[in-house]
């Protein structure tokens, strides 16, 4: 129950080409053999160390025993196994103590782990993103302390955003830091949500807060960054008494229930303190260096729990006996395996499409990440920085609603052993079920789409996203068997381009992004529409080189990919079409919708 090894390998070698980086001199170091030995090593150990303890860190989500949070048995022995393997560090440099290896290479060990154990990977993929903030945004002196030990492991790292009090609205957050004589700030409020906030599985935990210096402007413009450690940190990065950080309450969610999430209270019993990153009033640019890498990570998390599901269904319904064809009226007949049922067949088709899609375009955006890190032309960086941008809520957004919907048909495809806890269906969709809250709402997303994405730089971006996809229909075109599925391309981009006009010329604000999340679901379509259309030809290309009387297992991959782009586009591109013209016409009635009319009270 993992990711099909053969369609990453698709995705990875064939349709993003990404031995090519292996010429570049970043990643000169690595060839295909390597990768393949990396993966290898991840497949093993997601399969030996994480899945075994999925189901259990889900029955025995963790407790405040004695003043310490207690996480299940072997938890900790099989994060020491991941660290020990190198994939900490796989993606940063070699000088920072790293493997070096590409983005994507990192993102595809990411989903393998995802898919065996969501709760046991949350905590290196939040200590990854907080160290790639800290390399990105901290002084010498503070990487000189926590660089270290955060890549070996010693340390793990979170980020604390939200309030009790303000949620999403971080322009309404309370925490106060006030400076010292000695230049470090006293930390001082509470933070709700934290995932990995407490436990007993590093020597550490360091926090980045996002805090208001006394005397700073209101709203967003005053919040700055701090780095505030569980236990005080000395030069030598050894451990040291408490910074007063206090564990007030574990919450208990529906889903990811192994991954610890918590409230904490900073400087509540003593002085807390903390250590400015970046210039004073500048915390929210650089807090969202993580949260961006974490919404990528959301993505391929939505991507990972939605394949998994579809991997277990369709052996389940490979196996499973049950019912016989509409036209065999004879109850003594043998009963056929339930994958030959048509609606069946239509459950394991949507997640197909669902969780290889997102994939494609979870890795597609890992691999923009890294021609932007090799990039010589500074020109060529901001255009792949601008692509990044513009995709980043629909990697982040698009698999975190529709995946889910794909562990919805898992479930499905099991009837009523699906519903229950016999069976992982179920629990992978609680799992998923998360991903569409945290790292920004679906709904934020949308505002971040559709009011400010496609509207910056005069449009820039999203004029850039159009480009790349008009180059790919243009190639398909040229292909006889794709020449109907470019076409209904080109027509769902003409009215994508439409009603973006139409919502972005509205002088309504609030009636434009009153269509901000359907116009975020309909653009992520698009897109994946896109990453199908790219497999299409890949796959089209590679039957046209392979001998007419060669039918084995390349023959069914390549003709699976072709018929899932082919079921993509006959039964999702014609809603999306709909979908847009039913947004251009920017109907108001939910604005006219009073709060008494909802009841009618």
């Amino acid at each position: 129950m993992t990711i099909n090894r053969r369609d990453l390998e698709f995705i990875l070698y064939e349709l993003l080409q990404c031995e090519e980086l292996c010429e570049t001199g970043r990643f000169v170091d690595y060839d295909r053999n390597a990768f393949d030995a990396v993966l290898d090593t991840a497949y093993t150990l997601a399969a030996d160390r994480f899945a075994p303890l999925a189901a259990t860190m889900d029955a025995n989500e963790p407790e405040f025993r004695d003043g310490k949070v207690v996480l299940p048995e072997g938890v900790r022995e099989a994060l020491e196994d991941y660290i020990g393997a190198g994939f900490l560090g796989a993606g940063f440099d070699l000088a920072d103590g790293g493997m070096q290896l590409p983005g994507i290479i990192s993102f595809a060990v990411s989903s393998i782990f995802a898919a065996a154990n969501i709760s046991l990977s949350g905590y290196a993929g939040l200590t990854r993103a907080a160290t790639n903030l800290l390399i990105t945004h901290g002084s010498d002196s503070q990487k000189q302390t926590f660089l270290e030990p955060m890549l070996s492991g010693r340390y793990f790292g979170t980020m604390c955003l939200s309030e009790p009090h303000a949620g999403s609205s971080l322009s309404d957050i309370r925490t106060k830091a006030t400076k010292t004589a000695d230049g470090d700030y006293l930390i001082e409020g509470s933070k709700m949500w934290i995932s990995a906030g407490d436990h007993e599985l590093s020597e550490n935990i360091i926090h980045f807060v996002i805090a208001r210096i006394d005397g700073a402007p209101s709203g967003t413009r005053g919040i700055s960054l701090f780095i505030v450690p569980k236990y005080r940190v000395g030069p030598d990065s050894s451990v040291g008494e408490s910074n007063n950080i206090a564990l007030a309450g574990l919450n208990h969610k529906m889903g990811s229930r192994g991954t610890v999430n918590c409230l904490l209270n900073f400087g509540e019993s003593g002085d807390c303190r903390g250590y400015l990153v970046g210039e004073e009033n500048h915390g929210l640019a650089c807090m969202f260096h993580m949260m961006n890498e974490m919404r990528i990570g959301v993505g391929l998390a939505a991507v990972s729990l939605g394949y998994a599901g579809y991997i277990y269904s369709l052996d389940y319904a490979r196996n499973r006996p049950q019912g016989r064809h509409p036209q065999d009226k004879d109850p003594n007949s043998p009963q056929v395996m339930i994958i030959e049922h048509a609606d069946i067949r239509r459950l394991l088709m949507w997640q197909k499409v669902y969780a290889e899609g997102g994939l494609a375009l979870a890795l597609y955006c890992a691999r923009l990440l890294d021609d932007q890190a090799v990039a010589s032309d500074e020109d060529e960086r901001r255009r792949l920085g601008l692509l990044l941008d513009i995709l980043t809520p629909i990697v982040k957004s698009w698999p975190s609603e529709f995946c889910l919907e794909a562990n919805k048909h898992a479930i499905q495809v099991l009837g009523g052993y699906g519903y229950t806890r016999e069976y992982p269906v179920e629990r992978l969709y609680r799992d998923n079920r998360l991903n569409a809250i945290h790292e920004g709402t679906h709904g934020i997303h949308g505002l971040d789409l559709l009011g400010r994405k496609v509207r910056m730089l005069e449009g820039t971006a999203f004029k850039l996203l159009i480009e790349e996809i008009r180059i790919d229909i243009r190639k398909a075109a040229a292909t006889p068997d794709l020449q109907g599925h470019a076409a209904d391309l080109t027509d769902a981009i003409q009215k994508l381009v439409e009603t973006t006009l139409a919502l972005t010329g509205c002088g309504n604000l609030n009636l434009s992004l009153s269509n901000a999340t359907p116009y975020l679901d309909a653009m992520g379509n698009i897109v994946i529409a896109w990453m199908w259309l790219k497999q299409a030809q890949v796959a089209n290309r590679k039957l046209r080189e392979k001998p007419q009387e060669d039918t084995g297992s390349d023959f069914n991959f390549y003709t699976g990919k072709i018929s899932a782009c082919h079921f993509f586009f006959t039964y999702k591109l014609p809603v999306v079409l709909s979908e847009l013209t039913i947004l251009a016409r920017l109907d108001d009635s939910l604005l006219k919708m009073t709060e008494e009319a909802y009841l009618g009270t």
